[in-house]
């Protein structure tokens, strides 16, 4: 578990802020590492953690999730794709954590309860769900952030409990509150990335566009496929290879490339950010993470070899903004960076439109939103989890729905947070036992056997804290189902 500590006067009532990601690839670490950043600069956090979950569990666990996922990825692509698509229908899955999931996250729930967060943040779907199990058991009492990491919403990062949830793009925002999210409990920030360089040395305009080449997470055949299509470039130009940890893979690009001035081969480097703002396109797979570094340096991307599923779609993304450019075969990659450098004008348009996707500022955003938002979580009950499914494989958005099986919200008038959302029948049976002369509802802590639905009544108890009554309103999710442009 990495940790710093903020340098403050007075520590007292400072918030304690745990990060928690897992090690799949590098982006979720990444992201994680840039909200640590952005929490050092805050005189409010006396201290930052961040904690890979899988290093805190079993090497067996870490190696079917996290190696496990690059095999597949590298053998049975097909079988990605069909996984990603298969999960990402909103609250597909909804109940408690598997048992062998729960045995590999107690670890992590100790050092959680050891660290005694007052804000979490996760940036991977895994901890997500270990978190929102734990507040509706009422086991924390913290401030807690979902960061989504790819620029398309995967249903997996869905969860029934949480403070905010952070989405990469305005699409993704407007998909989950057609679902049935609240608008005030879903802001569209960008991906968290490391702060950009404040001097970058400025290009000579008369050199020959530089090209910056990612090997990725896996490298291999491919990166070096890659740098052998950039031989046969008719545009001038020159190349930065960045291989990463992989030796192997650097001396086999530096034996191809020889004595060849215009390359330049780096393995493991600190220096991506200054490399990304000197270069003039990007060559390499469209990761959530790299693909947001790249938009914040106004650098296009050549997109190859992108994992099925969320790479993809962030490719699709950056397309359609006229970002980027996609090579479907390794045959074509040389001919398809002629393209833009040969047309005049193209690379300039293509920057711009980097430009103008970028979030820089993405860390910083997630962590003032969270700190400076309602303390009190957004519970989602079970039925109104398996409405939002339903719903969503029907088409329906949820504004239409009616009856008895509408989704409605439960406010709190002191800062107009939506706290729990659930199905108008789940509001009938709190009217009868809860309802207020204003009109609302008096929440309140009832320990005795009751007719309510017993798993209603443990969920709104999250909502209460350590409140012992709590008046809300009830509105119906159409006054809030229409998200405005923030």
């Amino acid at each position: 578990m990495g940790t710093t500590a903020a340098t403050t006067g007075n520590n007292h009532g400072a918030e304690r802020v745990l990060i928690l990601s897992a090690g799949v690839g590098s982006g979720h670490n990444s992201a994680a590492a840039a909200v640590q950043q952005a929490c050092e600069g805050r005189a409010d956090i006396a201290e930052v953690q961040v904690l890979d979950v899988l290093q805190a569990s079993t090497s067996l666990y870490r190696d079917v999730l996290g190696k496990g996922y690059f095999v597949l990825v590298e053998e049975t692509p097909w079988l990605v794709e069909w996984g990603y698509d298969l999960s990402d229908a909103p609250f597909r899955r909804r109940g408690p954590l598997d048992p062998w999931t729960q045995a590999n996250a107690m670890p992590v729930v100790s050092a959680i309860k050891r660290f005694q967060p007052t804000a979490i943040v996760c940036t991977h779907f895994l901890p997500a769900q270990l978190v929102a199990t734990l507040i509706i058991r009422g086991s924390i009492d913290a401030r807690t952030a979902v960061v989504t990491t790819d620029y398309d919403f995967q249903g997996l990062w869905l969860t029934s409990a949480f403070h905010k949830l952070f989405l990469a793009r305005e699409e993704g925002r407007v998909q989950l509150t057609a679902l049935g999210l609240p608008v005030d409990r879903v802001a569209a920030t960008g991906i968290p990335i490391r702060p950009q360089p404040v001097e970058v040395p400025e290009r000579d305009a008369t050199a020959p566009p530089m090209l910056l080449i990612s090997a990725g997470a896996s490298g291999g055949d491919y990166a070096l496929a890659v740098v052998r299509q950039t031989m046969h470039l008719r545009s001038s130009f020159t190349a930065t290879i960045v291989c990463g940890r992989n030796d192997e893979l650097r001396r086999s690009i530096e034996s191809v490339v020889g004595s060849d001035d215009r390359y330049t081969v780096h393995g493991f480097t600190t220096e991506m950010p200054q490399l990304l703002r000197q270069a003039d396109l990007f060559v390499g797979k469209p990761g959530g993470l790299s693909a947001s570094e790249c938009m914040a340096a106004g650098l296009p991307m050549v997109l190859v070899n992108p994992i099925p599923g969320q790479e993809v779609r962030n490719g699709d993304y950056l397309m359609e903004q006229g970002a980027a450019v996609r090579c479907n075969t390794a045959a074509t990659i040389g001919w398809k960076i002629d393209q833009i450098l040969q047309e005049p004008g193209k690379l300039q348009r293509m920057q711009e439109a980097a430009r103008r996707v970028g979030r820089p500022d993405a860390a910083r955003d997630v962590v003032s939103w969270l700190l400076d938002g309602p303390a009190r979580p957004l519970i989602v009950t079970r039925a109104a989890q398996k409405t939002i499914f339903s719903a969503s494989a029907r088409r329906i958005v949820a504004s239409d729905l009616t009856g008895s099986g509408a989704l409605a919200r439960l406010v709190d008038p002191a800062d107009d947070s939506t706290v729990a959302l659930l199905r108008a029948e789940e509001v009938d049976d709190l009217q009868h036992r809860y309802a207020h002369a204003d009109g609302g509802l008096l929440l309140r802590r009832d320990e005795s056997i009751v007719t309510l639905r017993r798993r209603t009544e443990r969920l709104l108890r999250a909502v209460l804290r350590g409140d012992e009554t709590l008046r809300v309103r009830v509105e119906p999710l159409g006054t809030s189902s229409v998200p405005t442009p923030e």
